[in-house]
């Protein structure tokens, strides 16, 4: 038997650390020894609407317990980073060799698994953009994980990128993380529209606010909507709008366009040569999995929450 967290939504304190079986890996299958993982927002509120118990978890590092058996992915003893689909906060996992990436002795377990769903989001979204070299690009959700890492891949491609925040305190952060330009106040509308216009657009707010956004585009530009944290619904009036493109991300397909593992590989050298900061706001036991949880949905702080097991 191992632990792992299960997600009881009925219960007052649902987020709970029991005993599960332990993991059984196929052919291609490595069973990995979780030492951190992280927590996303999306995947927190998914697990809570659930109605029934589930085991959520996509990110995570460890140590190659046991290699898959058809000889590819990391060898036992490996340092790994990598990206489960559900069920990554657990002491054991099994998890396809192809989507583990082996890190530098440079960088810890923690700094590791707060690279997979934030990481590969911004670089897969940055890649939407072509050759950003000298573009301006206007990145929403700047204070988040998936925001922080995007400004930083954006100033290391040559881009100029602005990007939003509700305080000036905030603000300063963001540009510490690469950041040419920071718009700072509640409604953001006025201001980006009388910063623009922009070549590439990174929006995770959605709603009205993509709606703003859109007619802000240069022609020919790109909007990548990859969250919808005000609301899910938008109304575009598209006269005038001809060749702008608006592309709806889900990191889920883009991982079989680009398979993680080399891009997880890529991120971590970048953390170990000193290039890519990770954005650790808070780091504590998962034994405190609920508490932690529960203030990455209230926004209590900026950046990732990882858990140590």
């Amino acid at each position: 038997m191992i632990r792992a967290v299960i997600v009881n939504p009925h219960n007052k304190e649902p987020f709970t650390i029991q005993e599960v079986e332990a993991p059984k890996a196929q052919p291609w299958e490595a069973i990995v020894q979780v030492k951190a993982f992280s927590l996303n927002r999306g995947e927190v509120s998914e697990a809570i609407r659930r109605q029934e118990n589930s085991r959520p978890g996509w990110d995570f590092s460890g140590i190659v317990l046991q290699e898959a058996i058809s000889g590819i992915g990391p060898k036992k003893g490996s340092r790994v980073v990598g990206l489960l689909l559900t069920g990554a906060w657990a002491e054991q996992i099994a998890v396809s060799a192809v989507t583990l990436a082996e890190i530098p002795d440079e960088i810890t377990f923690e700094q590791a698994a707060s690279l997979p769903v934030a990481g590969l989001s911004a670089l897969n979204a940055l890649r939407k953009g072509g050759l950003l070299l000298g573009k301006r690009v206007l990145i929403t959700g700047s204070t988040g994980g998936v925001g922080l890492f995007a400004h930083q891949l954006a100033a290391l491609s040559g881009a100029y990128s602005i990007g939003v925040a509700r305080s000036e305190s905030k603000a300063e952060q963001v540009r510490t993380f690469g950041a040419n330009e920071v718009l700072v106040g509640d409604d953001m509308t006025k201001a980006i529209s009388a910063n623009g216009p922009y070549d590439f657009i990174i929006d995770s707010v959605g709603g009205d606010t993509l709606a703003a956004l859109f007619p802000q585009l240069i022609p020919q530009g790109i909007c990548v909507s990859l969250g919808h944290s005000s609301s899910e619904n938008t109304t575009l009036n598209i006269l005038g709008l001809s060749g702008r493109t608006l592309y709806s991300f889900f990191l889920g397909e883009e991982i079989n366009r680009h398979e993680p593992a080399p891009d997880l590989a890529m991120l971590a050298r970048l953390v170990a040569k000193g290039k890519l900061q990770t954005i650790i706001q808070v780091q504590r036991p998962w034994e405190e999995i609920d508490a932690v949880a529960h203030q990455l949905i209230d926004r209590q702080f900026m950046g990732k929450a990882v858990l140590t097991i």
